[in-house]
C-alpha cells in the first residue's frame, strides 16, 4: 500500500478540500463537488477535514485521501488530530493517509508527540501517517520517531515561526535532503509557478487549498492585491 500511494501522487498537485462551519462552503456535500472538481482538474489527491466529509468525497473521488480531524481542545494549540480518538475515527473511515500535528507543542492529554506517536504506531502498524511540521528541527524528528511522510503545514501557524515567507522553498528543500522520508509540500501556493518551483525542490507532491477552494479567501485576496473598490 504503502508505495502504491506514493506513486499516485508523486508529482502531482493534491488540493485541500475543507470549509469550518465559520466558512460560507461549509457542507460535506460542497466539499465532495470540491473534491470531484479537483479530479475533473487533474488533482492527483484530496486533503480533507472530518469523518463526515471524507465519507462524501469517497463517494465521489478514487483518489488518495489526506484525512485529518481539526478538533479544539481547551487550553491546548493542537488541533490537527490530536488524539487517539480522531486517529481512531480516520483509520475506520479508511483514509490512505492520516495527517497529524507534529509540532513541539503539548498535545491535549498532556503527552508529547513521542509519547503520542508510540501508542499510534503499536495500534496502527500499517496505516501511513503524514506530520504536519512548523520547520526543520520538527521535521527531522518527526522522520526519527517513524512518521511515514514530513509535511510543512503547520509552517508561519505557531509561535515561533510566524513571519515565515510561505511557500517556504528553503525549508521544503532542506527536508527533501535530510529526512530521507517523502516530503509533501503545503503552505502558501497561490501560482502554477509557485506550485512548479515547490515541485523542483524534489518534494513528492504539494497541496493547493485556499487558492482553490476558498472563494471567500481568494475574493480578498484579488481586492487587497489590486486596490479596487470593496462592496460597501
Amino acid at each position: 500500500m504503502y508505495y502504491e500511494v506514493l506513486d499516485k501522487i508523486r508529482g502531482g498537485m493534491i488540493v485541500s478540500c475543507q470549509a469550518l462551519k465559520s466558512e460560507p462552503l461549509y457542507s460535506s456535500y460542497i466539499m465532495s463537488r470540491m473534491a470531484y472538481a479537483a479530479k475533473e482538474g487533474g488533482a492527483v489527491g484530496i486533503r480533507a477535514n472530518t469523518v463526515e466529509d471524507i465519507k462524501e468525497i469517497k463517494k465521489t473521488v478514487d483518489l488518495p485521501i489526506i484525512g485529518i480531524v481539526k478538533q479544539d481542545y481547551e487550553g491546548c494549540e493542537v488541533y490537527i488530530t490530536p488524539t487517539m480518538k480522531e486517529i481512531d475515527a480516520l483509520v475506520e473511515c479508511g483514509v490512505d493517509i492520516i495527517a497529524t500535528d507534529c509540532t513541539k507543542r503539548i498535545r491535549p492529554d498532556g503527552k508529547t508527540l513521542d509519547e503520542f506517536f508510540a501508542e499510534v504506531r503499536a495500534k496502527y502498524p500499517d496505516q501511513l501517517f503524514m506530520a504536519d511540521c512548523s520547520c526543520y528541527e520538527e521535521g527531522i524528528h518527526a522522520a526519527q520517531i517513524g512518521l511515514d511522510l514530513i509535511g510543512t503545514t503547520m509552517n508561519g501557524y505557531t509561535e515561533y515561526t510566524k513571519g515565515s515567507s510561505l511557500p517556504n522553498l528553503d525549508l521544503i528543500k532542506r527536508l527533501v535532503e535530510d529526512t530521507g522520508k517523502p516530503v509533501i509540500a503545503e503552505g502558501g501556493i497561490w501560482t502554477p509557478e509557485q506550485l512548479k518551483d515547490v515541485l523542483a525542490t524534489g518534494a513528492l507532491a504539494a497541496v493547493v487549498g485556499t487558492a482553490i477552494t476558498r472563494p471567500r479567501d481568494i475574493t480578498r485576496h484579488f481586492i487587497s492585491g489590486s486596490g479596487c473598490r470593496v462592496r460597501e
